[in-house]
C-alpha cells in the first residue's frame, strides 16, 4: 500500500484514513471532496494519476486540518505511530506537516521495529522535521527545491528559515554543491531529487541525472507543481521501481505534461495533473520499458 500522510488547510477537516478516488473536479476521501489544486491533495491527485495508469492500488491517504497550529499534524503522527503496524504500507510519503521534531522521532522509531519496513518519502515540513531529527540518511527521497536544499545542507539549521546564508542568493546556481554538502553533513535522503529549472537527481553524494528539458519558465510560477512530483515518485516506489529511477520518471513526467499543457502564471496545476495520463501513454514505455497496452 502506498500510505500519503499530510495536512490540509481545512480547520473543520478531521483526521481521514481514505482511499482516494476522483469525483468530478475533486479528490474523494470518504465523505470529504477536497480540491487538488496545491499542497498534499496536488501531490495526492499526481500519485493517483500514476497509480491509475499503471494499475496499482490507489494510494491511501491520511490526512487531518491544519492552519499552522499543529493540531492536525500531531493527529496524524499519532496515528501513524500508534498504527504503522496495522497500517503497513509499502511506501509512507510524509507531506506537509508541521515540522514538529519529537514527532518525527516517535513515528520513525514505530517504523524501525517493524519486520519490514517501508520505503520513506519525505518533501515540505516532514523533511524539515526528519532532518531536524538527524533521521534523513533512513528516507528513501527528499524531493527539496533550491531553497529547500539550502537548509538541507546546513548542518545548524532546524528549519529553512534559519539557514545561515543563501536566504537572499540564487540557489539554482549553488544546488550543485549544496547536494554535496548536503550528503557532507548527513543532511540528505539516500537519494535527492532537487526539483528546479534543472532537476538533479543525486545517489550518496553523487549527481547521476540532470533533467532540464523541456524548459517551461511558467511552471515556476505554479504552486504544486513540485508536489506533483513528489506524488508521482511516491507512487513510482510503489510500483517497485527503485528510488533512481522514480525520480528520473517523475521530472520528466512533470516537464512533458507542461509542454502539452502550454501553462501561464494563471494556470492551475490540477490541468498539469490532467495531463500525466497523455504523458504516461506517450512516453512511459520509450523512458522505462513500462508498457501498458
Amino acid at each position: 500500500m502506498l500510505l500519503i500522510a499530510g495536512t490540509v488547510p481545512v480547520p473543520e477537516m478531521p483526521l481521514v484514513l481514505s482511499p482516494a478516488h476522483w469525483e468530478g473536479d475533486c479528490l474523494r476521501l470518504a465523505e470529504y471532496d477536497l480540491p487538488y489544486t496545491q499542497g498534499t491533495m496536488a501531490m495526492v491527485s499526481a500519485a493517483l494519476a500514476t497509480t491509475s495508469y499503471l494499475g496499482l492500488p490507489p494510494p491511501h491517504v491520511l490526512t487531518a486540518g491544519d492552519i499552522g497550529t499543529g493540531s492536525g499534524t500531531r493527529l496524524i503522527y499519532d496515528y501513524l505511530a500508534e498504527h504503522i503496524e496495522e497500517l503497513h504500507p509499502e511506501v509512507l510519503a510524509l507531506h506537509y506537516c508541521q515540522p514538529i521534531i519529537a514527532l518525527m522521532k516517535k513515528l520513525y522509531e514505530a517504523v524501525s521495529q517493524l519486520s519490514s519496513p517501508p520505503r520513506l518519502v519525505a518533501d515540505a515540513g516532514s523533511m524539515y522535521a526528519a532532518k531536524a531529527a538527524n533521521l534523513s540518511p533512513h528516507f528513501d527521497i527528499f524531493t527539496p527545491d533550491p531553497s529547500e536544499i539550502a537548509f538541507l545542507a546546513d548542518f545548524e539549521a532546524s528549519h529553512p528559515a534559519y539557514i545561515s546564508r543563501y536566504l537572499f542568493e540564487n540557489m539554482e546556481e549553488k544546488v550543485t554543491d549544496l547536494i554535496e554538502k548536503a550528503y557532507a553533513c548527513q543532511g540528505a535522503s539516500k537519494v535527492l531529487l532537487v526539483k528546479g529549472k534543472v532537476d538533479y537527481v543525486a545517489k550518496e553524494g553523487k549527481i547521476l541525472h540532470e533533467i532540464q528539458e523541456p524548459n517551461i519558465p511558467a511552471m515556476e510560477c505554479i504552486g504544486g507543481t513540485g508536489d506533483t512530483i513528489t506524488g508521482m515518485v511516491a507512487a513510482f516506489l510503489s510500483g517497485e521501481l527503485d528510488p533512481e529511477e522514480a525520480a528520473v520518471l517523475a521530472a520528466k513526467a512533470n516537464r512533458a505534461a507542461a509542454e502539452i499543457v502550454k501553462p501561464t502564471p494563471a494556470t492551475r496545476v490540477s490541468a498539469i495533473i490532467d495531463a500525466f495520463p497523455q504523458v504516461f501513454k506517450e512516453n512511459l514505455c520509450a523512458w522505462s520499458g513500462i508498457c501498458i497496452r
